[in-house]
């Protein structure tokens, strides 16, 4: 399936939310739509340790303040977390669900992605039957990144132009980790899609501020 992806989405990882509870509720509302008026049509939630009923939770109050006519919803890990939220597609790694048996269970047309953190990985992933195949491919960590815990060696900007290389220039990839507005176009350069943030964003004091910052600089970029 050919997908199309903004230059740039947020990754907002459970981290970056206040404690359970109608504080934290109020606030992804307040987050969710601000986001939107500052332009965002993807974004992607995280939460690695938390409770399915936290994610859930989460998830509903995101999918109120986004509606799926204006901003595509993808569930980091848990397709059955996306499901109930009625988000519009699933990130899933090893150890969850492969794409052929999440593809079976979400709607057609949902997004499914799934990451490399290697070449070897990538070559992999992209050999896999096309029920199998995923609709766009992360990796990295390009550059250091204290967001998401990983072992996975930095690839850098050559790294960037070496996926791409392997890919070919048809699959959708998506460059992740320690990514900065400053280092963004370069990395889109070397060959990513779109450019995947969490940090840069999510620890502003204006999340929505920055991302309209991101935005405006990126959607002028035509490498």
């Amino acid at each position: 399936m050919s997908v199309r992806l903004p230059k740039v989405y947020p990754i907002l990882d459970v981290g970056a939310l206040p404690d359970p509870g109608s504080a934290r509720s109020e606030y992804l509302y307040g987050l969710g739509a601000a986001l939107a008026r500052a332009g965002l049509t993807l974004l992607e939630y995280r939460n690695k340790a938390g409770t399915d009923a936290e994610a859930l939770a989460d998830a509903r109050v995101l999918r109120e303040a986004l509606p799926a006519n204006v901003v595509k919803l993808v569930m980091d890990d848990r397709v059955d977390v996306a499901l109930a939220a009625g988000f519009d597609g699933v990130h899933v790694d090893a150890g969850d669900l492969p794409v052929r048996v999440a593809r079976t269970l979400l709607d057609p047309g949902s997004l499914i992605g799934t990451s490399a953190s290697s070449e070897a990985e990538l070559a992999a992933v992209l050999a896999q039957p096309i029920e199998s195949l995923a609709d766009y491919f992360a990796f990295g960590p390009v550059f250091p990144t204290t967001t998401k815990q990983t072992s996975a060696p930095l690839i850098g900007i050559e790294g960037v132009r070496r996926f791409r290389a392997i890919a070919g220039p048809d699959a959708v990839l998506v460059a992740a980790a320690g990514i900065t507005l400053e280092t963004a176009s370069h990395v889109l350069d070397a060959g990513a899609t779109s450019v995947a943030v969490s940090a840069a964003i999510f620890r502003r004091r204006d999340p929505a501020a920055e991302f309209a910052r991101w935005i405006d600089t990126l959607q002028k970029h035509t490498g």
